[in-house]
């Protein structure tokens, strides 16, 4: 990838392009990430709606083991998304160029670790949960927080129930009938889609659904190791700032 393009992906300066072309590519690792840990775990990792209820229903039935497996997920998840919150707070305020860069460092550490380490990792019991779900919460956490905080709520990665019924609220506006003729009047305004975001919306859920397919796959055929070109990706995305802020480090010293 050209390196102007990379630097512009997480640069402190945002841009709706920036945001979607990184949003698509954090959508395809989430999906990845998602669907293939499916296989690893036997668990979805940033399906957190579908944790808590789980907790509930075992708390109801009494399987208060189960109930502590879900609270360990959801309090992996959350430690990530607040790992997040600390990293860019912290570039932000020593003015880095790698503000948005860091936490994609580290969910590529992560990964990386996920991915030599995933087998024995597996064998490892954690807070209540083994330490693969963990870690796998504790990304989808990092990397949720992070898409929110740079495109300001406007775009999720890691979880398609908000996407999808989007896509259903700009599909219902396309479809409704504006029975007046002309550009109507301020009692009775025209009800108008925006495809802008509908195509937005529509390219996070197909790049949901095919990192889904390719981890998926990947982790059918490799194992544990499938995470390692993931890890590659987003160190791709993220070196660059990352690099300008040492080579100025450098200059200043």
């Amino acid at each position: 990838m050209p390196v102007n393009y990379v630097r512009t992906l997480t640069a402190q300066a945002r841009s709706a392009r920036a945001n979607r072309h990184l949003g698509f590519t954090l959508a395809g690792v989430a999906g990845a990430m998602n669907a293939g840990g499916f296989l690893a775990v036997h668990q979805y990792t940033s399906h957190m709606t579908g944790i808590v209820s789980s907790a509930s229903d075992n708390l109801a039935l009494g399987a208060f083991d189960l109930v502590l497996d879900a609270l360990g997920a959801m309090l992996s998840f959350v430690l990530g998304a607040a790992s997040t919150a600390l990293l860019v707070n912290y570039g932000r305020r020593r003015a880095l160029a790698s503000e948005y860069a860091l936490p994609l460092l580290f969910e590529a550490v992560l990964l990386l670790a996920f991915g030599v380490l995933g087998a024995r990792l597996s064998e490892v019991k954690g807070l209540f949960v083994p330490a693969t779900v963990m870690l796998l919460c504790y990304t989808m956490g990092l990397q949720n927080a992070l898409v929110t905080k740079l495109s300001h709520a406007e775009i999720r990665t890691t979880h398609m129930t908000g996407i999808v019924t989007d896509i259903g609220i700009e599909l219902g506006k396309m479809l409704y009938w504006n029975i007046d003729k002309g550009p109507g009047n301020p009692a009775r305004p025209r009800v108008t889609a925006n495809h802008e975001r509908l195509g937005v919306l529509c390219g996070l859920l197909g790049s949901f659904f095919g990192g889904g397919v390719a981890g998926a796959l990947g982790f059918k055929v490799l194992g544990y190791v499938a995470t390692v070109p993931l890890a590659l990706l987003l160190c791709g995305l993220a070196i660059v700032p990352a690099l300008d802020d040492l080579r100025a480090r450098a200059r200043r010293s």
